[in-house]
């Protein structure tokens, strides 16, 4: 197989991720409903909760908006990997994904062409939720939009991956919505997404741990920095070490003749 042969392939599985998305117009909207609903009401309520303290890598003191903005954006890539999960699942059902996996190519780089197809997608959603936020008074520096998007590969990488993860466990499509609820909610709000460490630290110091571990939290941190123009080096080491995590795990999942698919007695 040439490297021909494969970018035909990630160019064919981009190209059919990013039609199903521009087709299913409902899909976009409700990745972007969440988090504006969150900045423009919830963040009304919940101002207070953010003190007056200075929290880096904010410079001086900042609206609560403003905060919880790169948590928003966390939201809508753990979301999209989730869904991208579920067409994962779907398409195993119908069939679609076995033609997929049982061409030439590796079955890892075929899951990663399918990973990065849905990471795509999500950068997309999150720079026009941040255009959005722009008129909203949410700004950040002008080439923090540049400096993000590494920034939002990574985790959407590590979110997509641990989406991967959890179809690879799945067998039928109407157990997928229950999963997902029970991963996305303790995630998102056992994490930095909404609160910084140390006032969960003033709340429990079990939650404060959690919190700190928590993978998610340490992509919200890697966005957060990099949308001003910083980097954490923390954040990126734990959110890399996360996506090699869950992927190597999902690639064995997706391994008829050593993951999940093989225990629960069918194939792909």
């Amino acid at each position: 197989m040439s490297i021909l042969h494969y970018l035909r392939a990630l160019k064919g599985i981009v190209a059919r991720e990013l039609f199903r998305f521009v087709h299913q117009r409902e899909r976009f909207v409700s990745a972007l409903v969440r988090p504006l609903v969150w900045l423009f009401i919830f963040a009304a309520g919940f101002r207070a909760a953010l003190g007056v303290a200075i929290i880096p890598p904010y410079e001086t003191y900042v609206l609560y908006e403003v905060y919880i903005t790169p948590g928003l954006l966390g939201m809508i890539q753990l979301f999209n990997g989730m869904q991208s999960s579920l067409s994962m699942v779907y398409d195993r059902e119908m069939g679609s994904m076995r033609t997929l996996l049982v061409s030439p190519l590796p079955r890892w780089f075929l899951l990663v062409a399918k990973l990065l197809a849905g990471v795509l997608v999500s950068v997309l959603q999150a720079y026009v939720f941040l255009a959005i936020a722009w008129f909203y008074d949410v700004q950040a520096p002008p080439a923090g939009y540049l400096t993000l998007l590494p920034a939002l590969l990574l985790s959407g990488l590590m979110l997509g991956a641990l989406g991967l993860l959890l179809s690879s466990f799945i067998k039928q499509l109407e157990n997928f919505a229950g999963v997902m609820n029970f991963v996305i909610f303790p995630l998102f709000f056992l994490s930095t997404a909404l609160y910084p460490l140390w006032k969960i630290e003033e709340s429990s110091a079990l939650l404060h741990a959690l919190a700190h571990y928590n993978p998610f939290s340490q992509a919200v941190e890697l966005i957060r920095f990099a949308l001003y123009e910083q980097f954490d080096p923390y954040a990126c080491a734990y959110t890399s070490a996360a996506l090699a995590i869950f992927l190597a795990a999902a690639i064995v999942g997706y391994n008829p003749s050593k993951g999940m698919m093989q225990r629960k007695g069918g194939g792909l």
